[in-house]
């Protein structure tokens, strides 16, 4: 599984399409409400976030895309989940492939056998995430949530793969977190969902903000830029959380954030990011399992 194009793409193609059929619900119960999962956020600061895997490189949420971001060094890739209408979970963005693949249709209504014959700009083929996760297990995986259908198999394939502690899962709707949260019987990180960004303008005692988001197991903030004002990234650290900015491609303002103090910083320019990074003496790679 290395971490190579070659090792990434192999497990593809051994496990031949539905790694995870007939893997089990990973048990509904809440019981995990007000526990925390801090080995997401262990890494070094800033974290360097390769959106979509690197989309400024390579196409989107393509093994080629996160298979660069890993050769670059990064510790952390971001990417998208959707469930075919058979339950496997695919690492893509859009609620169709018409826009990105050279096949069409909305993945929801769409077996895995025949989402897998399409191709990202016509020659990648798209990733399960249970083969990203499997293919480099040093690396960590921030996992936004596109559909509440993919919520229970997304829980299933972090179980299967014993990752609770290198996933952070966000969505814009709190609903899907919730969800996924749920059907998962230890706890993961969490990002803020669009809902409880609101919370950090208000006058909230910052003690009883954080105690309120780390009750719903919320470990970070992950913010557009426009919203990571200084005041906003002062207000969610004395609540106790990161901030993770997104999707940030010109140096200039990758730059003016970490002044700011941001935590972390999500991008599509991966190359750019990281020489950032590197002439500020703050460029923590991934040490290789």
């Amino acid at each position: 599984m290395g971490g190579g194009r070659r090792g990434a793409r192999a497990v593809t193609a051994r496990r031949g399409g539905p790694g995870l059929a007939g893997f089990p619900g990973a048990g509904g119960a809440p019981g995990h409400t007000g526990a925390v999962a801090d080995g997401f956020l262990d890494h070094p600061r800033p974290l360097a976030f390769a959106h979509r895997g690197g989309a400024g490189h390579y196409p989107e949420n393509s093994w080629a895309a996160f298979e660069h971001a890993v050769g670059l060094g990064y510790a952390y890739l971001e990417t998208d989940a959707r469930a075919t209408s058979d339950g496997q979970v695919v690492a893509f963005h859009d609620k169709t492939l018409d826009r990105v693949t050279d096949a069409a249709g909305a993945i929801a209504e769409l077996p895995w056998a025949r989402v897998a014959q399409a191709r990202i700009a016509g020659t990648e083929p798209i990733p399960l995430l249970a083969d990203l996760l499997a293919s480099w297990p040093d690396v960590r995986f921030n996992i936004d949530i596109k559909a509440l259908p993919a919520a229970r198999p997304v829980a299933e394939v972090i179980t299967r793969a014993a990752a609770f502690d290198r996933v952070c899962l966000t969505s814009f709707s709190g609903a899907r977190l919730a969800a996924t949260r749920r059907a998962l019987d230890r706890p993961v990180c969490l990002a803020t969902p669009p809902g409880e960004i609101g919370l950090f303008r208000t006058g909230m005692p910052a003690a009883a903000l954080g105690a309120r988001l780390a009750a719903r197991g919320i470990r970070c903030a992950q913010v557009p830029a426009a919203v990571a004002s200084a005041r906003f990234v002062r207000r969610a650290h004395a609540a106790g959380l990161q901030v993770h900015v997104w999707t940030v491609n010109e140096p200039a303002v990758m730059t003016r954030l970490l002044d700011l103090g941001a935590d972390g910083i999500m991008t599509d320019q991966t190359e750019a990011l990281r020489e950032v990074l590197i002439a500020r003496g703050s460029w923590h790679p991934r040490t290789p399992a």
